[in-house]
């Protein structure tokens, strides 16, 4: 159906062309433009499922919680799994770490040990050298026959108190060369406080007779052993026809002198030589002579007259001719 033009509906007036729109606020509020909506219902709330009521004892009832996203705890095997989980991982890391480090290690212990070697040998050498407990507090001399123990014992005893480590030993070397019938010494020490001093003394060797009424004891090298206004028994004589101790003579008569065996030696009375090639010899009792020559070859002439004394008379005077060592001979007087 048509509207016809130019009517309006009752209640509304045409506005004029003159007529201006009403003045639009500045501002309108988005509340005032949207259309109200219906309100909304609130939404029910969900309740809690009701617990069950459980057949146990009100003490050992278990409180209910809700649940939640996180993992339940593990129980006490499974803690106890872990626990021995992690101490065998923590052995497994240190075995690693001593295998891995074992050079190391014992470059260590071979530096300590050394060190500890060295620190004690050094308090020991401390100990040995400066301790009062290393003095030396007894001195034993032995091998003496000729020379009193009292005046060597009465030479060295300065030496007592001192440490075994600090005794002076070139001052006993000086003390005991005032001894002529000392030949040589041996010290030993004797830890903790004993020094002990053995003596080889001089053995005489023969009896020179120098002057009318003196009578020296004589070892190899010459030195007087002891002095006597008569001759010494038991010891040859040697007779050197003038000639001095230090003569080729008297080297040669005490060659053969000491190659002579003990039981020969003692059957000799006199010892003669000139020259060191004409060394004779004259033994005790009927008065047997030998022919001994130079003193080369003594053991070989040694043997040889102990050979034809052998088998020849002792009551029979004659000599003994040795000089060569291959063809002895006894030519009877």
């Amino acid at each position: 159906m048509k509207r016809p033009e130019g009517f309006d509906p009752p209640g509304r007036q045409q506005p004029g062309p003159a007529a201006r729109p009403p003045a639009r606020p500045a501002k309108q509020s988005k509340q005032s433009t949207q259309q109200p909506t219906p309100k909304q219902q609130p939404t029910p709330k969900r309740q809690a499922p009701k617990p069950q009521q459980s057949s146990k004892p009100p003490g050992q009832e278990r409180a209910w919680r809700p649940s939640s996203s996180r993992s339940p705890r593990p129980d006490a095997a499974a803690r106890a799994d872990l626990r021995r989980a992690a101490r065998e991982r923590r052995r497994v890391e240190r075995a690693e770490v001593r295998r891995f480090t074992r050079r190391a290690r014992n470059r260590r212990v071979a530096i300590a040990a050394g060190a500890g070697t060295v620190v004690t040998l050094i308090g020991l050498v401390l100990v040995a050298v400066y301790s009062p407990i290393l003095a030396l507090r007894t001195i034993t001399i032995d091998g003496t026959a000729r020379i009193d123990p009292g005046e060597l014992h009465a030479a060295v005893d300065a030496q007592l108190g001192t440490p075994l480590a600090l005794v002076d030993f070139d001052a006993i070397t000086a003390e005991l060369s005032a001894f002529p019938l000392i030949r040589s010494y041996v010290t030993e020490t004797v830890p903790p406080d004993t020094l002990l001093i053995h003596i080889v003394e001089r053995q005489p060797v023969g009896t020179i007779q120098a002057g009318d009424s003196k009578f020296l004891l004589v070892d190899p090298a010459g030195i007087t052993v002891q002095e006597s206004a008569e001759r010494i028994p038991g010891v040859p004589l040697i007779d050197l026809h003038g000639a001095e101790m230090s003569s080729p003579a008297f080297a040669s008569v005490v060659e053969v002198l000491l190659a002579l065996p003990p039981t020969l030696l003692a059957q000799v009375d006199v010892a003669s030589a000139h020259t060191r090639d004409d060394v004779s010899l004259v033994l005790t009792g009927v008065g047997q002579g030998v022919t001994w020559g130079s003193a080369d070859d003594s053991a070989k002439k040694a043997a040889l007259l102990a050979a034809l004394i052998a088998v020849t008379d002792p009551a029979r005077a004659g000599t003994f001719d040795v000089s060569a060592p291959g063809n002895g001979v006894f030519r009877p007087a």
